[in-house]
């Protein structure tokens, strides 16, 4: 099994050959095609199994499509956001950027933060919910041990009930039951075994391999710096490099990662 059977767009797969990943991971092989056919997704899989790459993936290529869609990435908190960010940039770079009708029905927006930072965002008006195509929530267990689960409830009051909703967990919990029932609808269920949780880190390039990019995988990027243009992105509203879809990230002081 490859990217291209996955359904991937040649432009995606070479960027990802570029990152000098060879084959996809378990939970990439089972939801970057649902994701492409716009189903909703509960995922539970453990950390480094590939989980974030399952969705960057496919929603580059949804982005690429001629189609307006409005995306929501909804993270546990900042240095997660920043790590999304970067991912979508770069693994987008081979695509072409459309030129926008008068009425942008060919521009993407992609919004990416936790719910705290949301819920500013939402009450100083700079953004607007009620029209997000694709929802994910990266990880719904994190953003609760995070205290943002009420934040969260009041986010989903903000969008459509008529979206795909894409959710990850790294394990069922009877405390985020009630939330995603109100989240999903019939949604198709996958779930990856403990024993994947290093499959993405055995399956990134090696140092070595790495030449001005950050790692694919979570332990990797913990240990690396970010992208520098990610960072700077985590300040400002800016479009990456000119091209939608335009990256909406956190605070400032995530500048001083290290």
């Amino acid at each position: 099994m490859n990217f291209l059977d996955l359904g991937l767009s040649k432009q995606t797969v070479k960027a990802i050959n570029e990152y000098g990943i060879e084959k996809p991971t378990t939970v990439q092989i089972d939801v970057i095609p649902a994701i492409l056919e716009g189903k909703d997704i509960f995922t539970i899989a453990p950390g480094c199994c590939g989980k974030t790459m399952s969705y960057v993936l496919p929603l580059i290529d949804i982005i690429s499509r001629p189609e307006k869609r409005n995306i929501l990435i909804m993270t546990s908190d900042s240095q997660k956001s920043v790590m999304i960010s970067d991912q979508l940039a770069r693994l987008s770079r081979f695509h072409e950027e459309k030129e926008n009708d008068s009425d942008g029905c060919n521009s993407c927006d992609v919004i990416i933060g936790s719910p705290d930072l949301l819920i500013d965002l939402t009450t100083e008006g700079q953004i607007q919910l009620s029209e997000i195509n694709i929802l994910v929530v990266d990880d719904i267990n994190l953003i609760k041990k995070n205290k943002q689960i009420k934040n969260m409830e009041k986010l989903l009051e903000m969008m459509p009930t008529d979206k795909q909703n894409i959710v990850y967990t790294n394990r069922r919990s009877k405390e985020t039951q009630n939330i995603l029932d109100k989240i999903l609808k019939a949604p198709e269920e996958i779930k990856v075994n403990k024993n994947k949780e290093q499959e993405a880190a055995l399956a990134a390039p090696t140092p070595k391999d790495i030449k001005n990019s950050t790692s694919l995988s979570n332990s990797a990027v913990k240990k690396a710096m970010l992208d520098p243009e990610a960072l700077a992105l985590s300040k400002k509203y800016h479009t990456f490099q000119d091209k939608t879809p335009q990256f909406l990230l956190n605070k400032a002081e995530l500048a001083n990662i290290e």
